[in-house]
C-alpha cells in the first residue's frame, strides 16, 4: 500500500486514538484533526464551526472522519438531539466544503455511521440492500450519511461505515462492565434482540482495506455475526466471572433513558456483512467470545 497522509477527526475517542497508532504501525502518516490550537505532534487545528482546517494541514490523501457527539451521553432532549444532528451532519458538511476547495482534494472519504440506519428490525436480516428504517437514530444516521456522500462530488471515492457495538474499553461496554462485575448484569427485557457488534481491531482493519482496496465504496456494514443480547449478556458475565440473572425490564429502561432505551438499547438490529464479505475481508476477531475477552484484557 503507498504511503498516505490521513486526516482523522475524532481522534481522542477510542476508535480514533487506536486508529492514528494503527496507521503508523502500517507506514502512514496519520494528521489527527484537533479542536483549538493545541494538540499532540502532527495535529492540526480544525474548527467544527466552519470545517476548516488549520496552518500545516498540508496535501491530504484521504479522511477518516469519526467526530460526532456520543449519543448515549444524555437523554435525548430537544436540545441534545439539535446537537447530535450538528456535530454529525452540519460538520460533515461544512468539512467537506472545505476539503472541496483546497487545491489538491483527498482521494478518499471514510465517514463513520452506524447500523442504528437499519431501526428496530427484529429477526430480519440486514444488509447494506436493506432500507432504512424508522426513527430518531435511523434518520440521524441517513443525513450523516448524506452529507458524507457530498464528498463524490469532488472526485472523492466515498466509504460510509454503518458499525455496529464497538467492543473495547470506552463506549457501550465500559458502561456494561461495572454493572456485570458487582452482579447486577442481566439480558435487557426478553433477551431476544440481536446486537450488532464489531471487534476494535476489526473496525482498523476494515479502515485500513478501505485506505488500500478501491472496492471499497458507499455503504458497508461494519460488523461481525450478530448475536441475541441474551447470548451477548451471558458470554460478557462469563469472561467476568459473574452472574447474568437479572433481567432488566423494559419498562425500567424506558423510564431511565426515555426515547432511547427503545431506538438504542432495546432495538434489534440483525445487520450482516455482505459487502466485506464479498470483498473476502478476513476478519481478525470474528467471534464475540475473543473479541470481549481482548476487549477485557485491554
Amino acid at each position: 500500500m503507498p504511503h498516505m497522509r490521513v486526516l482523522v477527526t475524532g481522534s481522542s475517542g477510542v476508535i480514533g486514538r487506536a486508529l492514528v497508532a494503527a496507521l503508523a504501525d502500517a507506514g502512514h502518516t496519520p494528521v489527527p484533526a484537533v479542536r483549538g490550537a493545541a494538540g499532540p505532534p502532527g495535529s492540526v487545528p480544525w474548527d467544527v464551526a466552519t470545517g476548516r482546517l488549520g496552518a500545516g494541514s498540508g496535501a491530504l490523501d484521504a479522511v477518516v472522519h469519526l467526530a460526532g457527539a456520543s449519543i448515549g451521553g444524555g437523554r435525548w432532549t430537544a436540545a441534545r438531539k439539535a446537537l447530535l444532528r450538528d456535530s454529525r451532519v452540519a460538520a460533515t458538511e461544512r468539512l467537506v466544503a472545505h476539503l472541496a476547495e483546497r487545491p489538491h482534494s483527498p482521494r478518499i472519504f471514510i465517514g463513520a455511521s452506524g447500523v442504528s440506519y437499519y431501526g428496530n428490525r427484529g429477526d430480519e436480516v440486514l444488509t447494506e440492500h436493506s432500507a432504512q428504517g424508522q426513527g430518531f437514530l435511523a434518520q440521524l444516521a441517513a443525513e450523516w450519511e448524506a452529507a458524507a456522500n457530498t464528498a463524490a462530488a469532488s472526485g472523492m471515492r466515498v466509504v460510509r461505515l454503518r458499525m455496529g457495538m464497538v467492543l473495547a474499553r470506552g463506549g457501550a461496554l465500559s458502561r456494561l462492565v461495572p454493572v456485570f462485575r458487582f452482579g447486577f448484569g442481566g439480558r435487557l427485557s426478553t433477551g431476544r434482540q440481536w446486537i450488532s457488534w464489531i471487534g476494535l481491531d476489526d473496525v482498523l482493519g476494515i479502515v485500513l482495506a478501505a485506505l488500500a482496496d478501491d472496492r471499497y465504496h458507499g455503504p458497508v456494514n461494519t460488523v461481525a455475526e450478530p448475536v441475541r443480547n441474551a447470548e451477548f449478556t451471558q458470554e460478557l458475565a462469563r469472561l467476568l466471572h459473574r452472574p447474568a440473572v437479572l433481567p432488566v425490564p423494559a419498562p425500567a429502561l424506558r423510564l431511565l433513558l426515555g426515547q432511547m432505551a427503545d431506538e438504542l438499547v432495546l432495538a434489534s438490529v440483525r445487520a450482516e456483512p455482505l459487502r466485506l464479505v464479498g470483498w473476502n475481508y478476513v476478519f481478525r476477531q470474528p467471534v464475540l467470545s475473543g473479541a470481549l475477552r481482548t476487549a477485557l484484557a485491554r
